[in-house]
């Protein structure tokens, strides 16, 4: 929309104007910047004498300036900043609205530390300006705007390291977006400022304070401040942050308020406040880390934990900025961190005044003044002390180098005087001593403040209390205290607050009592508890209640009126026990009182009245803080006597079990009836705001209750009612209050059940919320039962039983409860002939226990033979009686029976000691426990007696066989990885004259290690396990206590599990089939740790089981093998061996299709040159093609060709190794390997050369020996492979 040509004269006049104005700061800004560095360039003689530049962190001289512009103007953002060194400047543009508009931020940084200035910059569109009477927003200060707070933050409570908002709705007028109101948030009436702990917002009618990282040191009151038109707008609530959860169980929580101050270059001093402890462990000490700004590395400042709140930090770095934290420790381990400190920067410091000592707590500090003039290089102190009146100097910073006038002394001896002085040094020499102080003596440290004294508890709020005390005697430099609460009769304390101030105690349960107890805080620790407070009940404190309202005409005769009134809304926190009833005439202004007695009920008869006259009506309520306000005065109502037929209106509609979609309505019958009894009730609704009632019931209820069902979650509905009579539907009655559909918080219902000891049916319920001067009203059918014979109710606290005396059908119905004094709390229950069958049944059982069994009479044979009955109840009290009865024959603790019960386990027994066949028969034990019985039989005749005689003996002779040398476990296989079958047994009660002996087949077994009854256990190996391995076994053992025998028998099932034991190892570590070529063909090949040919072993031939019949399969103890004679191409294929171990196979396959495989025959021949018999010759037939290549070694060292080693490979299949002279060093492991494109094979043979005359060893099995005869004193040679 274009403006008109007035308008542009006036954009151009402003656009002139505030150009005007842009170019005069700017020139005086430039004399400015001229002015300054003229004062600085003065300045640089003074500093030559200082050659060393003191650090300092960035910091703006001249910030950045906000610009508002027309569109289309340049602007110019400049600012002027300090620091050494030299600062890196950014800028930073942010929150863009529209084209460059926006706020822009100058970033200084340098290693010492951090600055910003942040600017905005509004830029105009000459078509966005409108002009109207709206004044110019420079003319308008927030402070001159009307600001009305509506609902605001209440008292919020975290946890350390979440985020917490606290939030403020208010109504601004003019509301503005560009000028909002002024705010300021306080924390215990210090101001906050925004900054990366505090985040703080104003806009749109809300102003919101954020807190992103809470901790300890957020908690305390926080007070918004707003400036109105009027002064200042305020609240202010509590904000309570307790502790994270501590890494290690027990530790204390973090320490809080970390300060630095008496901050210079040799060191800092660091100060905190303790944490609260309740059920930790007390604290020990402190410890105190220490980061540079701009690292995150954190390095811990004491070896050992400091036992007061404030330490002196040594070993900084002159110029760097540093933050700290504190960690508090205890027995069981480390609090999390504190929050840390602010940046500060170890600088120097320069003082005025001479030297002197200053008290800090535990620790003086020297300050004295630097010395005038200083020389021509850095300066450092020296500091001397001496102990009296005595002039031998002693240094005491020997370790630190002094370069502030300022020094903490620790290493004062108490009751001992002392004198100091200080000496200045530079790299030219030292000056003369100062002037010694005057002698100072050590005091006692203070100690932690004795304990506060008198704490009294009030009421304050319905969840929160005042809680007061007297000072401690000796505050000792308090800091604070801390209050802790618990609640009566638990006996567990909890903080009240997490920072050492005083304040109200929030966050209590309605209705709880509690008691308080407090510490006081200073930088020794915390005190001893004070003594607790009286238990204070918590609900609201005591106030005059406030104004009944909505008085109602219930019926009037002419002479005289019946009103009713409402409840006021507050009472006051206490019972109202009266209303005080005042009259006028409708016309007069002159209130009389009705009656010199009050009310005690919410309606009254007020009587001589005048017929015709209309009347106003105010009423007072009284509780016994006083008494409260007056209602307002009711309709004029007209003194004429009612004659309608129709009943009159009901009243003192009240709200009982609200929950989220159901009421329950209550109301009054009309005291006027009309010309009938009333005969029913039509309930109407209708939501909060509307008058659109509908009815709730198409037909009339005959009580004066109705629960109305299907309503909508939070949402306010109101109600009235309307009598009924044979004339017809009454007045309706005054509209209720609204009630909201939402259940209170903790709402329970009414549970039903039976006692566990006297077996009474009951209805319990629990209050989500009682006050002091509450009561349980119990209902039936919703009429308040009073006096009753048939129930009896007891409450106390927040619960309440109604108890039947003698349930029956008569007591089937509902039953409700209501809590006065409250928001409504209540509940119902509906007991119907199904729900009290159930209890009845159980109250039966409870009132004519029994005695519950886990286990019936049963019976176990035990060692020795003796013979155990026993029953487990499940609970037995400690004067249980019982007894044992067989055949009809009381049975008790006597020779050869043994009786005895355990109430812990409900454990009862009997032990016969000698079983025999008199004690067959029917066993009983009866029961008496209190009024508790319980019985149970075990009849144990015929087979079942017989088994048990059979046992009994049984094990009577298995104790006797033990107690002399024994067999723990008779003998059993098992077989080794080397497949050597064991048979094993385990002996005990042995010694060293204990005999054992083998046996097989009933001859002794003569073994080469002979066994040892004393290790415990015997084995007996069988090598290379066979179908002769097959008998009887037998392992004796004995000595002069008698002998034992075990015998095991191979044969049939055991042997065939042996076989599949070793099958199954043997299998396992079956090696791939190999192709060996042979004489006769080929043979399949494959390796195992044993092979014997009882295994289930087959080959298959293209998955064709092969018979032995038709092929040559056999094996050797170390390999199974098939032979192929003259291969042919139908015995090309696939080729499996399967080894069955009885659970599984073990398969093993070769392919010898011959595609693309190498082929390559084989074959080894001995040939012994007899004549004369000095020579022997290894021939080997190779075929492969590609002809393979051919190597001989001898125990694996390559053979070379020689005069005694000939090597030849004729023809490309025949290859020999002749040795010529056979000699005893000839003897060993000779090899060939062939090898061509496809592969190799590798075949060895042991040759062994003997003298004449000397023994020849027999050959193991797969070997073969061949004696050669010579005419030299070799008499064999021996071949294996």
């Amino acid at each position: 929309m274009l403006r008109a040509p007035e308008g542009m004269q006036e954009y151009q006049r402003m656009a002139a104007h505030f150009g005007r104005d842009l170019v005069q700061l700017q020139h005086e800004l430039h004399r400015m910047k001229v002015a300054t560095k003229e004062q600085v360039k003065g300045m640089m003689p003074l500093r030559k004498d200082y050659p060393a530049e003191v650090p300092q962190a960035p910091d703006f001289l001249v910030s950045l300036r906000s610009h508002t512009v027309w569109e289309k103007t340049p602007v110019k953002l400049f600012c002027t900043v300090s620091g050494k060194p030299n600062p890196i400047c950014c800028f930073f543009y942010c929150r863009c609205a529209v084209t460059d508009s926006g706020i822009y931020s100058a970033v200084a940084t340098n290693p010492h530390g951090k600055a910003t200035s942040k600017v905005t910059v509004c830029v105009r569109s000459e078509f966005s300006v409108v002009f109207s009477v709206v004044p110019l927003l420079s003319s308008i200060h927030p402070s001159k705007l009307e600001v009305t707070l509506l609902e605001s933050f209440g008292v919020t409570f975290g946890t350390e390291g979440e985020s917490v908002s606290l939030v403020a709705n208010m109504v601004v007028v003019p509301d503005l977006p560009n000028l909002p109101p002024e705010v300021m948030w306080y924390r215990d009436d210090t101001l906050l400022m925004p900054s990366r702990w505090a985040e703080m917002s104003i806009g749109g009618g809300v102003a919101k304070l954020t807190l992103p990282h809470l901790n300890k040191d957020d908690e305390g009151l926080y007070t918004l401040r707003i400036w109105t038109k009027d002064g200042t707008a305020e609240h202010s609530a509590y904000l309570f942050v307790k502790d994270a959860t501590p890494t290690v169980a027990g530790a204390p929580g973090a320490p809080m308020d970390v300060a630095v101050f008496d901050v210079n270059a040799d060191y800092v001093l660091v100060s905190w406040k303790p944490p609260n402890t309740t059920h930790e462990a007390p604290i020990t000490g402190y410890f105190v880390d220490r980061r540079k700004s701009g690292t995150t590395d954190w390095v811990q400042c004491n070896d050992s934990p400091v036992k007061v709140c404030k330490l002196p930090v040594h070993g900084l770095t002159e110029g760097a900025s540093y933050h700290f934290r504190v960690r508090a420790v205890n027995k069981d381990g480390i609090s999390l961190p504190s929050r840390m400190s602010s940046g500060v920067t170890a600088a120097e410091v320069e003082s005025d005044v001479e030297v002197y000592i200053c008290r800090c707590y535990v620790k003086r500090i020297i300050f004295w003044a630097p010395p005038s003039p200083r020389g021509r290089a850095p300066v450092w102190y020296l500091i001397e002390k001496c102990e009296g009146d005595s002039h031998i100097w002693q240094r005491v910073n020997t370790a630190v180098q002094l370069r502030s006038p300022r020094y903490p002394v620790y290493d004062m001896e108490d009751k001992k005087s002392y004198r100091f002085r200080v000496i200045t040094v530079n790299k030219y020499g030292s000056s003369e001593p100062s002037e010694p102080t005057a002698a100072i003596q050590k005091v006692d440290p203070c100690g932690v403040p004795s304990a506060p004294r008198q704490v009294i508890a009030s009421r304050n709020t319905k969840t929160s209390a005042f809680v007061q005390w007297e000072p401690p005697k000796h505050a000792n430099n308090l800091m604070g205290y801390y209050v802790d609460a618990s609640l009566v009769g638990s006996k567990k304390w909890f903080p009240c607050n997490h920072r050492p101030y005083k304040f109200v105690v929030h966050g209590l349960v309605p209705g709880d009592t509690y008691v308080f107890r407090v510490q006081a805080v200073n930088a020794y620790g915390l005190s001893e508890e004070s003594q607790e407070s009286a238990p204070l009940f918590i609900d609201a404190a005591l106030s005059t209640p406030s104004a009944p309202y909505d008085i109602s005409l219930l019926n009037c005769n002419g002479s005289s009126m019946t009103l009713a009134w409402k409840r006021p809304k507050n009472t006051g926190g206490s019972k109202i026990t009266s209303y005080y009833l005042d009259k006028r005439e409708a016309e007069s202004v002159e209130w009389k009182e009705v009656s010199p007695s009050p009310a005690v009920h919410r309606t009254f008869t007020v009587e001589n009245l005048t017929t015709g006259v209309f009347y106003e009506f105010k009423i007072q309520a009284a509780n016994l803080a006083g008494v409260g306000l007056p209602s307002e005065p009711s309709k004029a109502f007209a003194c004429e006597a009612w004659t309608m037929a129709e009943p009159g209106p009901a009243y003192d509609i009240s709200f009982w079990e609200v929950r989220d979609t159901s009421v329950l309505v209550q109301w009054k019958p009309p005291v006027y009836a009309g010309a009938g009894p009333i005969t029913g009730y039509f309930v109407d609704m209708a939501k909060k705001g509307s008058s659109d009632f509908v009815a709730v019931n198409a037909e009339p209820v005959g009580h004066c209750y109705l629960k109305v069902s299907g309503l909508e979650t939070g949402a306010s509905y109101v109600f009235r009612v309307r009598a009924v009579n044979a004339k017809g539907v009454g007045k309706a009655s005054d509209v209720s209050d609204p009630v909201c559909a939402k259940a209170l918080p903790g709402t329970k219902e009414i549970v039903c059940g039976v006692d566990e000891e006297t077996g009474d049916i009951f209805l319990n319920f629990e209050a989500c919320d009682v006050s002091e001067t509450s009561k349980f009203t119990w209902s039936k059918s919703y009429k308040e039962i009073t006096e009753s014979s048939r129930v009896s109710i007891t409450s106390s606290g927040r619960h309440s039983k109604l108890t039947f005396v003698n349930a029956e059908k008569e007591d089937l119905g509902i039953y409700s409860v209501a809590v006065t004094d409250t928001d409504g709390v209540s509940s119902s229950y509906s007991v119907n002939e199904e729900e009290l069958k159930k209890m009845l049944d159980l109250s039966y059982n409870i009132k004519h226990p029994i005695v519950p069994l886990k286990t019936e009479l049963n019976y176990e044979i035990l060692e020795k033979g003796h013979v155990r009955f026993w029953v487990q109840a499940k609970k037995l009290s400690s004067s249980v009686n019982y007894r044992f009865i067989v055949n009809d024959k009381a049975i008790t603790s006597a020779e050869g029976y043994k009786i005895s019960h355990d109430v812990s386990t409900g454990i009862i027994q009997m032990t016969i000691e000698h079983f025999t066949k008199a004690n067959e028969g029917t066993y009983t034990i009866q029961i008496h426990d209190g009024k508790a019985k319980s019985q149970s039989s075990l009849v144990l005749v015929g087979d079942a007696f017989k088994a048990a005689l059979k046992e009994a003996e049984f094990q009577r002779k298995e104790h006797i066989r033990k107690q002399g040398p024994h067999f723990s476990e008779y003998l059993s296989f098992h077989v080794t990885d080397d497949c050597t079958v064991m048979l094993v047994c385990k002996l005990a009660n042995v010694k060293k004259e204990t005999r054992f002996t083998w046996f097989k087949d009933d001859e002794e077994i003569t073994v080469d290690v002979p066994p040892n009854p004393m290790s415990g256990s015997c084995s007996l190996p069988i090598p290379m396990f066979s179908r002769k391995d097959q008998g009887i076994y037998k392992a004796v053992l004995g000595d002069d206590r008698g002998k034992d025998t075990s015998v095991f028998e191979i044969s049939g099932k055991v042997f065939e599990d042996i076989i599949n034991a070793i099958a199954s190892i043997a299998g396992s570590s079956a090696s791939d089939l190999v192709l060996q070529c042979t004489p006769e063909g080929i043979r399949l090949q494959c390796y195992m740790k044993y092979y014997t040919e009882e295994m289930k072993t087959s080959w298959f031939h293209r998955y064709i089981h092969m018979k032995r019949d038709n092929h040559i399969i056999g094996g050797t103890s170390e390999m199974a093998w098939m032979q192929i004679c003259e291969p042919t191409d139908k015995e090309k294929g696939h080729y499996t061996i399967e080894i069955h171990d009885g659970k599984k196979s073990h398969t093993r396959t070769f392919d010898l299709s011959g595609q693309g495989k190498w082929k390559l025959d084989f074959h080894l021949h001995i040939l012994c040159d007899l004549a004369p018999l000095q020579s022997l010759s290894l021939t080997c037939t190779v075929c492969g093609d590609p002809s393979p290549e051919v190597t001989w070694f001898k125990n694996e060292q390559e053979v070379v060709s020689d005069d005694r080693f000939k090597i030849t490979f004729e023809g490309g299949k025949f290859a020999s190794l002749t040795i010529n002279n056979v000699h005893v060093e000839d003897s060993g492991k000779y090899s060939i390997n062939v090898r061509n494109k496809y592969g190799g094979e590798f075949v060895e043979i042991t040759v062994s050369v003997y003298k004449q005359g000397g023994d020849i060893p027999e050959p193991k099995l797969g070997q073969m020996a061949k004696p050669i005869s010579t005419n030299q004193d070799l008499s064999l040679v021996q071949l294996q492979g």
